[in-house]
């Protein structure tokens, strides 16, 4: 929803914004495993305890005429078809709405995944944000990173699709595996892979390109018990016990 003040339209807050909560709570999210999610508290990039990053990953829907805000609302009509296979993102069915919490099922690098097909990693997300030209998530509690992510579509002589993502891994043993290059290469190879099956939905060709900025180097030692909510460790136990 939108009004008018001196002739600009103006978003409204309530509508756009998703409200404040202490701890996350999970419904009608699909089959999704819900290991580490319901019961969490957000995770912002200042909640975390690796080098803080921002990502931005771009491509420019070549031989496709499609219109910004008509991208954005089948982003968010069909998120989950744009993932690389593997991976599982249950939400809201047929669009986003800010407060959703959504439980991603994520596979290793190169697809992955455990014992019997199940996933490596079981964490969440929720909408923080949405509107016809972007929506954000922001990540909880033992998530591989604190932060947030935002996608949208701009006019740049022709349709631009981007995600952008503030993040710091969360714990010590992320930030671990990010410095060893395996976290960096398969969050990379994620996004890059996610925009160009978008740009295939829309019948586009395109490079991906992507930019990284190192915002802040430091290690927050203070937030190193965030490694009591690891995720991976959390759903590796999760499945060597699910047996019994």
């Amino acid at each position: 929803m939108t009004s008018e003040i001196n002739g600009s339209p103006q978003r409204d807050v309530e509508s756009t914004w998703a409200r404040p909560v202490d701890k996350l709570k999970v419904s009608a999210a699909g089959a999704g495993i819900n290991l580490n999610v319901d019961g969490r508290q957000l995770s912002s990039p200042l909640r975390g305890f690796g080098q803080m990053w921002q990502k931005t990953y771009r491509i420019r829907l070549e031989g496709a005429s499609v219109d910004p805000q008509d991208l954005v609302r089948a982003w968010k009509e069909n998120f989950p078809q744009f993932w690389p296979e593997g991976n599982h993102f249950y939400g809201r069915v047929g669009g986003m709405q800010p407060g959703d919490v959504a439980l991603l099922n994520l596979a290793g690098p190169g697809g992955v995944k455990g014992p019997g097909g199940m996933p490596l990693i079981s964490t969440g997300v929720m909408v923080i944000y949405a509107d016809e030209e972007s929506f954000s998530f922001m990540t909880p509690q033992g998530h591989m990173f604190a932060g947030m992510i935002t996608f949208s579509a701009y006019d740049d002589h022709g349709t631009v699709a981007q995600v952008q993502a503030l993040i710091r891994a969360n714990d010590p043993l992320f930030e671990a595996t990010f410095r060893l290059g395996f976290g960096h290469k398969a969050e990379d190879a994620f996004w890059h892979q996610t925009l160009q099956n978008l740009a295939a939905y829309f019948g586009a060709g395109g490079s991906v390109t992507q930019q990284n900025v190192l915002v802040d180097s430091r290690l927050q030692w203070s937030q190193a018990g965030n490694l009591w909510h690891n995720a991976a460790i959390r759903t590796g136990m999760y499945m060597a016990l699910a047996p019994a």
